[in-house]
């Protein structure tokens, strides 16, 4: 899991461009407009140092400022502005109000650390999150703010600090605001599981059928969204009573943000520090592919032939697959199968399944383990029980790869230890492609866990899948994950999405951390971008 923080809410919000500490969960009572102001003539008001918290509307009321009191220590102007054209569009967000500039004349009448609060009108009719975001014109990217927003008066509000800013509301195309909920006990308490809302949230859900609701903190992660699609969040039984009865068993409800945990440099999904109109991929190759028609929907260096670490154990087992092997076979492990893995790196830092010289089991957990825990011993062993010589062997793996169409992919051994083994991110994905119509690859590269006991001397093994994806709400067919010093992490992930496939592949990232936050990135703007068709 990546580091996160959670930031205090009560009782203000100070942002300067590279902190923020915000505050979601104090009511102010807002003028209410009668309608979105669309001129682009500027508004000038006047503003005066105050004792007492004011508030000014602006823009025939679409834009209004809550000061409080010493904001400013002397009179000064604020003017506003809408601007007709769009700046950036945001790729994961849709606009959903105008694109409000404002400016307070003279900048050194007014204290940078007494923020004040802004309220947006917005016009929606979707049941998305909503956030205001501001626009940075040193990054070309729309920054978001925690936001708290009234569905009913078609509002949203944030707190802000700087004397000139570029605003406007968008949903989150990501989250819903509106949805089923059903129960489940385990704590006993004012607690939730959510999918969408990172873990330390704090939300406010409302029975939509009898307008009572309860304030929950989520402790733990649900429901499932490959099998309750219309579930947005689900209620610890103690805090469902609160409610409504135990006994209707889903409700409707409504989910408003209170506190929410920046994890990953990201609120609620959107980064901190700015979204532009295409997912910013900082590995050194990447792409996400529409299976059914080879389109990259997006691709960066698509073409560069890199290192592919582990990766090329995907390769290893279409080989082995070919030889047709009977699961159930109990085969030895020989201690000379990892003893090849140390002529291309140091034996303390090789991923291998512990097994003693001799030690038992049957070929498909072999199989399973090499593809879910990227052991390295266990591919050897694999290619030595394909009956064919080793070369030969990694000879199928190149000649393979080159009938399905990777053209600059090339194999030297049949663990990805060797740097020497290289493919670009375009011939990857056609690889994946290709190699996860196998169901045997396709359920080992998707499967959480998988447990078996070795025959000879009893032990119990526990296999963890190395994609963390896994855990999310992505229908994943299959993928895999890499690293090597010269390859740096890789990962490849396809996943269902209605009636459709996606591939995605990064090579190069940086972090372990960085391959599943930019392959998340690229699987929700493959998502979007179809969604659009």
């Amino acid at each position: 899991m990546g580091k996160f923080k959670t930031w205090q809410i009560y009782p203000f919000f100070i942002l300067l461009m590279g902190m923020s500490f915000f505050v979601l969960g104090k009511n102010y009572a807002f003028a209410q407009a009668e309608s979105i102001a669309t001129t682009a003539e500027p508004e000038m008001i006047e503003i005066a140092p105050a004792n007492g918290t004011s508030t000014v509307a602006i823009l025939n009321g679409a834009v209004n400022f809550i000061f409080l009191p010493h904001t400013f220590s002397a009179t000064t102007s604020l003017q506003a502005v809408n601007i007709p054209e769009e700046i950036v569009k945001p790729w994961n967000l849709a606009r959903v109000s105008k694109i409000y500039q404002f400016d307070f004349s003279d900048k050194n009448v007014y204290s940078t650390t007494t923020p004040f609060t802004v309220q947006l009108r917005y016009q929606a009719s979707d049941n998305l999150i909503k956030q205001i975001c501001f626009f940075d014109g040193t990054k070309n990217a729309w920054r978001p703010l925690p936001t708290r927003y009234d569905w009913k008066k078609q509002t949203a509000s944030a707190h802000f600090s700087l004397p000139f800013a570029q605003l406007a509301v968008f949903s989150n195309l990501e989250i819903r605001a509106v949805g089923k909920a059903s129960w489940y006990k385990f704590k006993q308490g004012n607690f939730a599981a959510s999918a969408e809302f990172p873990k330390n949230s704090r939300l406010r859900v409302t029975n939509a059928a009898n307008g009572k609701f309860i304030d929950v903190v989520i402790n733990d992660y649900g429901p499932d969204k490959t099998k309750h699609p219309e579930r947005a969040i689900d209620l610890d039984s103690a805090a469902f009573k609160r409610i409504a009865s135990t006994r209707d068993g889903v409700i409707e409800v409504r989910i408003e943000p209170l506190i929410v945990p920046e994890i990953n440099k990201r609120l609620l999904g959107i980064a901190t520090a700015g979204v532009k109109d295409f997912p910013e991929i900082n590995s050194v190759a990447a792409l996400v592919m529409n299976e059914a028609t080879n389109e990259m929907i997006f691709n960066k260096n698509a073409d560069a032939v890199v290192p592919l670490a582990s990766l090329t154990k995907i390769i290893t087992a279409s080989v082995f697959l070919d030889t047709k092997p009977n699961w159930k076979k109990v085969v030895a492990y020989g201690k000379a199968d990892a003893e090849k893995n140390w002529q291309y790196a140091d034996k303390n830092d090789i991923a291998k399944l512990n097994l003693k010289d001799g030690d038992k089991l049957t070929v498909r957990d072999l199989f399973f383990t090499t593809l879910m825990a990227s052991t390295n011993n266990t591919a050897e062993t694999l290619a030595r029980l394909s009956g064919l010589a080793r070369e030969q062997f990694i000879q199928k793996m190149n000649d393979k790869v080159k009938e399905w169409g990777a053209l600059n992919t090339n194999f030297i051994e049949p663990t990805g230890l060797s740097p020497l083994n290289v493919s670009s991110a375009r011939d990857y994905a056609i690889i994946s492609k290709e190699a996860l119509k196998n169901k045997d690859i396709a359920e080992a590269t998707s499967l959480t866990r998988y447990k078996f006991t070795t025959r000879r001397d009893k032990i119990k093994k526990t296999v963890v899948n190395t994609n963390k994806l896994l855990a999310t709400n992505h229908e994943i067919i299959g993928g895999k994950t890499g690293y090597l010093d010269e390859a740096r992490y890789c990962l490849m992930t396809k996943i269902k999405f209605e009636k459709n496939n996606l591939i995605g592949v990064v090579l190069g990232a940086a972090e372990r951390e960085q391959s599943f936050i930019e392959m998340e990135d690229l699987l929700k703007y493959g998502k979007i971008k179809l969604n659009s068709l």
